[in-house]
């Protein structure tokens, strides 16, 4: 059975097996000769595995020549993987079928034509970070377990911060920025009405948030989740390019006071994610702390502006805030999921806040310091590591080359709107302020038109017509919405760093060849 393994692998075994021998008084390998059957099919599995993944889902998938997506209807989808859960487990041959098919058939997300998305491409070094986690599989709750872990957590925090303007703070990896941004409004509640933990909602007077008409939905979640109910939510005004407008805030608060609320919550944006606006910091912070409430930045999409002098003026103002958060996984590449919520408290608000005492795992006569038991500040017990995949990555690129991702994205983003102005049917929606492009394809048939009492429902087909025939056919995948006012109109999204003029040529052209029978 052993001239199945690979040679490197079989080795490998034998010597480990002898290793095991010799420290365990076990004269000779005696009946370890043979390695354990499923031991031995398992390695094999995953090497041929990952020759599959690398050639399919990594080298493919980062080919301009490839598609996008292999487009099936779902019944047709369903039958080509073969879902199907059996009594009994199928063959190594079968096994590394499914691997291609769902390398097949996924999006490939690392493509230079996906741009659906706020986070493209793929850095190969966080790629590294991300097997070597998924393959120790520990949890970042405790220094016994995750002692590499916590420690490169607490520096990686601590880098972050600084970029933020902040000598010190707090702060912890979160599964995904909508719950970042719920844990920044528990640790607000808290901070505003710490009686919160213990007596629940009978102990509070009804509370007030404030976030902008374009912020993220998770504002909205959080307060549903957290029992501050959506209805508490005041949706503050922005100007035509998605910013926040302070008069109205200031009015929102006036108006959340007569209404018998308490204002304790500021919600900012630094990115919106459909137009990629930039609320104004410096204004909201001084509302802020005029009216002693808790002010967030969500710069979830826009936070990696800080690591560029030549843009992070753009967030001017975001070391006034109490809290703030950032995803590496989208600008800086970090690759899915890599959130953080960072806080300018020294007190250890969210350890308070969060916190149960779980004395299973939290023990306090433990042999070492536990304050490096950081997993009580998280509203999870089981963590996923997800400080490698960045930390390695800046290792590999450095400040600097992190720094000139962010100014490609930008330059790439000027150019592809120079291009875009010079051809007839592509219209602005606004004048991009980050590297969200965002505009209507107007097609032959509706040019001049304008003045058609049919216009707008006429455009409104467009984008979700262009977008369907893009995906069937796997040239390019571009997402599009609807915003107030405004009928659907296409996002580009500008982030991965192989992007050429070429791909930027191409965008347009195909946006032209698909649409312009329409």
């Amino acid at each position: 059975m052993t001239s199945a393994i690979p040679k490197d692998l079989k080795c490998i075994y034998f010597k480990s097996m002898a290793e095991y021998g010799v420290q365990n008084g076990v004269n000779g390998l005696h009946n370890l000769s043979e390695p354990n059957e499923q031991q031995s099919h398992g390695e094999l599995f995953l090497t041929e595995a990952f020759k599959v993944i690398v050639e399919e889902a990594v080298r493919k998938g980062t080919d301009v020549n490839e598609k996008v997506c292999e487009w099936q209807e779902p019944e047709q989808l369903r039958a080509l993987l073969d879902l199907e859960l059996r009594e009994h487990g199928e063959s190594h041959k079968q096994l590394l079928q499914r691997v291609r098919d769902v390398a097949k058939y996924s999006v490939k997300t690392n493509h230079p034509r996906f741009f659906n998305q706020l986070f493209a491409g793929v850095d190969y070094h966080a790629l590294t970070g991300r097997l070597l986690t998924e393959t120790l599989n520990t949890s970042q709750y405790t220094y016994e377990v995750a002692p590499v872990f916590v420690l490169m957590e607490d520096v990686v925090l601590q880098k972050l911060r600084s970029l933020l303007g902040w000598n010190e703070g707090d702060g912890i990896f979160c599964p995904g920025g909508s719950i970042s941004n719920m844990c920044a409004m528990n640790v607000a509640r808290y901070w505003a009405f710490p009686q919160v933990k213990t007596q629940g909602l009978w102990a509070l007077p009804r509370l007030a948030i404030f976030t902008s008409q374009e912020s993220h939905y998770s504002t909205k979640k959080a307060a549903a989740f957290l029992g501050i109910g959506i209805d508490n939510i005041y949706h503050v005004k922005v100007n035509e390019s998605g910013c926040m407008i302070p008069e109205d805030l200031e009015a929102k608060i006036v108006l959340a006071k007569s209404q018998g609320a308490v204002p304790f919550y500021v919600n900012a944006t630094s990115g919106t994610t459909v137009q990629g606006a930039f609320d104004p910091l410096e204004r909201i912070a001084d509302i802020s702390e005029r009216n002693g409430m808790w002010m967030h930045v969500d710069a979830a999409w826009g936070g990696s502006v800080l690591l560029s002098q030549k843009h992070r003026h753009l967030v001017s103002g975001i070391e006034r805030a109490n809290s703030v958060t950032w995803n590496p996984h989208k600008m800086m590449m970090a690759g899915l999921q890599c959130s953080v919520f960072l806080l300018r408290d020294t007190t250890n608000l969210l350890m308070r806040c969060h916190c149960a005492n779980a004395t299973y795992l939290f023990q306090q006569d433990k042999f070492y310091d536990i304050s490096l038991d950081t997993g009580d500040k998280s509203i999870q017990c089981g963590r996923k590591v997800d400080c490698l995949k960045l930390w390695l990555m800046w290792k590999a690129e450095g400040s600097q080359g992190l720094a000139e991702r962010v100014e490609k994205a930008f330059a790439h983003t000027s150019a592809l709107v120079e291009e875009m102005k010079k051809r007839e049917g592509f219209q602005l929606v606004s004048e991009p302020q980050f590297v969200n492009v965002c505009f209507w394809y107007i097609p032959p048939s509706l040019r001049g038109k304008e003045n058609n009492a049919d216009y707008q429902d006429r455009l409104a087909k467009v984008a979700p017509t262009i977008k369907e025939r893009m995906v069937k056919q796997g040239t390019m995948m571009l997402g599009y919405q609807p915003l107030e006012g405004r009928v659907n109109f296409f996002r580009m999204v500008i982030l991965n760093p192989q992007l050429t003029k070429r791909d930027m040529i191409f965008f347009l052209d195909e946006i032209e060849r698909l649409g312009k029978d329409l």
